[in-house]
C-alpha cells in the first residue's frame, strides 16, 4: 500500500509502535490529541530522503525528520548494504564521529549500536571531532565506511548523517539509491542501544588517529622555523562549533604563535547564541565579534571555521580600516597558486600536476591552470565529486595538489579527499605570514593574481523557498517557457525552450544537468553526470558571463553562482551586478513566486 493512501491516524500509530524515545513519542501523541492533521501530515506522510548528502533535517518526531528512530533505520539499511557490497566489511569495520549539536551524541551511539548488533567492528570517536577525522579514519584504518553526525553550518534545529564509502569519500550514485532501498526494507529496529560506547567491542581510535592526522597535516608546512618567527597575529572563531582545539593544534604543528580566540564563539554550544546562521559564508555579520576581537588586539587577519570545521574562510582589515571577507573563489585561487608555488619550490616536476573545482566555482582556476601548464577539471557540485575524481586521476598518475568548491571548502594534498577547514587554516596562515613578512597583504596578493590571470567578479546568493512545487514550477518555466509546446521527437514531455537573452546579453548556450541537455555539444549530451534528483541549469552568455541556478540537497534554497571576467575589477563587478539583477527578475521572478530574500546573520 502506498503511503499516500494510508490514513494519517495509521501512520501516527505506526510511529508510536516503533518509537522508544519518550520525548518524540510525546510530540506525536500531543499532535494526535490536538487533532493537528496538518502537522502530522508534514511529519509522517513522507520519509526523510537518503541521498548523496546522507540525511539532513530538523530534529523532531516524525518519519520526515532527524530523530532516534530515523537514525536507527538509516543505520540498519546502511549496515546491511555495506555488508553486501564491501569485501570483509564486518572485519574492516565502520568509523563514527559526531559534533556538538543537540542529540548528536545519542545519534552516534545509536548508529554504533546498530552496527555492533550485526557483528561489525566499530571505531567511534567518543569525544567531539571535526568532520574530516571520519574520512581520515576510514583511510587510515581501511574501514568499510564512515558516518559523521553533523549538520555542518545549518541552523541549530537541524542535524545530519553524512556517509563516507570505503574509499574515504562521500558516497555517490548508485550507493545512495542502494542504501535508501535497504533502509526501506529494514524499518523495524533491531536494537535501540544508547550504551554502545560502553561496549568493550567498540574501539575509540582518538589516541591513534588524531596524532596521525596532524602528522600528515604537518607535511604541508614549508618552514616551521620561519613560521615560529612570524609576528602576524591571527584571530579565530569556531562559530560555536568543534574547531578550536583542532585549529590550535594545527597552528602549533606549523610553528605559529597561538591563535587569538573570539572568546564568545570558540566553545562548542549547540544553541549558537551569537549567530542566527552559524555559517561564516553568511557575511560580515557572522564575523562581527571576531572583527571586534581583532581590533582590540591589533590583528589584521581573522580566520573562521564553520561549526564542524570542514570549511574555512578568511577576512583581512584593509589600510582604510574596512574589513574585507574574501569569497570562496578568491581564497581557492590563492590556495591553488600557493600550492603550485610550494610544489615547484620543492623541486617536483609539473608533469601530471592537477587542480580541481566544482562546476559552479570560478573560471579563474581554469585560467591559472592554462597559463601555468597544469591539468584542471571541473566536477559536479559537492566534494563527493571532487574527492572521487581526485582518486580516479591519481590512478592515472596525476598529483592532485588542490581542489575546492566556492562554498569555502578546500582540499590540500591527499590527507583526506574531502574539504578540511583545519589543514586549510594552517596552510593559509603560512601564506599570510609570508605575505606580511614580505611587506605585502592578502589583498595585495589577490590583486597581483588578477593582474596576471585577469579580473573575475562573482555574484553568488540564494532565495529561500519552502514549497517544492513552486521550485519545480520555476525551473519548468526556465526549461519549457510559459506556454510549453509538445516535443516532436518525444525526448521530453515538452519541447525545451530556454531563454535566448538575459537582459541585453545573448545566451550562447545552455547546459541542463537535470534533464541531460547541453546545446554546445553536437549530440546535445553533457559531459558531466546527469541527475534528476535536483535542478541545475547553467547559462553561458555571449559576453563570457557564466551562471548556474540550482537547488540545494540539504536546504530549502534556490542558489545561483554567477561570474564575469573583465579588464578591470570595477568593470567585472558592475557587469556581475547588472546581470544578476536581470537574471533573478527574468528567471526567478521573486515577487511573483513569493521567494524569500537571503538574510545575513
Amino acid at each position: 500500500m502506498s503511503s499516500h493512501s494510508i490514513p494519517i491516524s495509521d501512520l501516527a500509530n505506526e510511529w508510536l509502535r516503533l518509537d522508544k524515545n519518550p520525548e518524540t513519542r510525546k510530540e506525536i501523541e500531543l499532535l494526535v490529541q490536538q487533532n493537528n492533521t496538518a502537522e502530522l501530515e508534514a511529519r509522517l506522510r513522507h520519509r526523510i530522503e537518503f541521498g548523496t548528502a546522507g540525511l539532513r533535517a530538523t530534529m523532531e518526531a516524525g518519519f520526515s525528520r532527524m530523530n532516534d528512530l530515523t537514525v536507527i533505520q538509516a543505520s540498519q539499511g546502511l549496515c546491511l548494504y555495506v555488508l553486501e557490497h564491501v569485501p570483509n566489511a564486518r572485519e574492516r569495520g565502520v568509523v563514527i564521529g559526531h559534533d556538538h549539536r543537540h542529540h548528536s551524541n545519542d545519534f552516534a551511539r545509536l548508529t554504533a549500536g546498530a552496527f555492533l548488533a550485526k557483528g561489525v567492528k566499530v571505531y567511534a570517536y567518543k569525544n567531539l571531532v571535526h568532520t574530516p577525522m571520519v574520512p581520515f579514519g576510514v583511510k587510515k584504518l581501511n574501514a568499510a565506511c564512515g558516518i559523521m553526525i553533523t549538520a555542518s553550518h545549518n541552523p541549530k534545529k537541524d542535524n545530519g548523517y553524512k556517509v563516507y564509502w570505503e574509499n574515504a569519500c562521500q558516497i555517490i550514485p548508485p550507493h545512495d539509491e542502494g542504501i535508501a532501498k535497504k533502509i526501506l526494507e529494514n524499518l523495524e529496529p533491531w536494537t535501540w542501544d544508547y550504551n554502545s560506547f560502553d561496549n568493550p567491542a567498540l574501539v575509540d581510535p582518538t589516541a591513534e588517529l588524531v596524532p596521525a592526522y596532524f602528522s600528515e597535516v604537518q607535511q604541508l608546512c614549508v618552514d616551521k622555523a620561519v613560521n615560529a618567527a612570524s609576528e602576524t597575529k591571527f584571530v579565530y572563531t569556531a562559530m560555536h562549533g568543534v574547531g578550536y582545539p583542532f585549529a590550535c593544534r594545527v597552528m602549533e604543528e606549523f610553528g605559529f604563535q597561538p591563535l587569538v580566540p573570539t572568546k564568545e564563539q570558540v566553545q562548542p554550544d549547540p544553541e549558537f547564541p551569537t549567530v542566527a546562521f552559524p555559517n561564516p559564508e553568511e557575511g560580515k555579520g557572522a564575523l562581527a565579534l571576531a572583527f571586534k576581537t581583532a581590533e582590540e588586539v591589533g590583528a589584521k587577519v581573522v580566520f573562521a571555521n564553520d561549526p564542524d570545521a570542514d570549511r574555512f574562510t578568511v577576512a583581512e582589515q584593509q589600510r582604510s580600516g574596512e574589513w574585507v571577507l574574501f569569497t570562496g573563489n578568491q581564497i581557492g585561487t590563492m590556495f591553488a597558486c600557493e600550492a603550485l608555488r610550494n610544489w615547484r619550490a620543492s623541486g617536483k616536476s609539473d608533469a601530471k600536476v592537477g587542480v580541481l573545482c566544482s562546476t559552479v566555482s570560478s573560471s579563474m582556476l581554469a585560467k591559472v591552470a592554462k597559463v601555468e601548464g597544469i591539468h584542471w577539471e571541473d566536477t559536479l557540485t559537492g566534494f563527493k565529486w571532487i574527492g572521487n575524481r581526485a582518486i580516479d586521476l591519481e590512478k592515472e598518475g596525476y598529483n592532485i595538489i588542490f581542489g575546492y568548491e566556492e562554498a569555502i571548502g578546500f582540499m590540500l594534498g591527499d590527507i583526506v579527499r574531502d574539504k578540511d577547514g583545519v589543514s586549510a587554516l594552517g596552510y593559509f596562515a603560512q601564506l599570510a605570514s609570508r605575505l606580511y613578512r614580505e611587506g605585502s597583504t592578502i589583498s595585495d596578493y589577490l590583486e597581483s593574481l588578477y593582474q596576471k590571470y585577469g579580473y573575475f567578479a562573482s555574484a553568488n546568493s540564494y532565495f529561500i523557498c519552502h514549497e517544492k512545487e513552486t521550485i519545480d514550477r520555476i525551473f519548468a518555466k526556465m526549461r519549457f517557457g510559459a506556454a510549453p509546446e509538445a516535443d516532436p521527437q518525444g525526448q521530453f514531455a515538452h519541447k525545451l525552450s530556454y531563454a535566448t537573452h538575459i537582459g541585453p546579453h545573448k545566451v550562447a548556450h545552455v547546459r541542463d544537468l537535470t534533464v541531460g541537455y547541453d546545446s554546445s555539444k553536437p549530440d546535445h549530451r553533457p559531459v558531466l553526470p546527469v541527475s534528476a534528483a535536483a535542478h541545475m541549469i547553467t547559462y553561458y552568455l555571449d559576453n563570457g558571463c557564466v551562471f548556474t541556478l540550482r537547488t540545494s540537497g540539504t536546504e530549502p534554497k534556490i542558489k545561483w553562482y554567477l561570474e564575469v571576467s573583465a579588464s578591470s575589477q570595477a568593470d567585472a563587478e558592475a557587469q556581475a551586478k547588472a546581470i544578476e539583477a536581470a537574471m533573478t527578475q527574468q528567471l526567478l521572478e521573486p515577487e511573483v513566486n513569493k521567494l524569500q530574500y537571503r538574510t545575513s546573520s
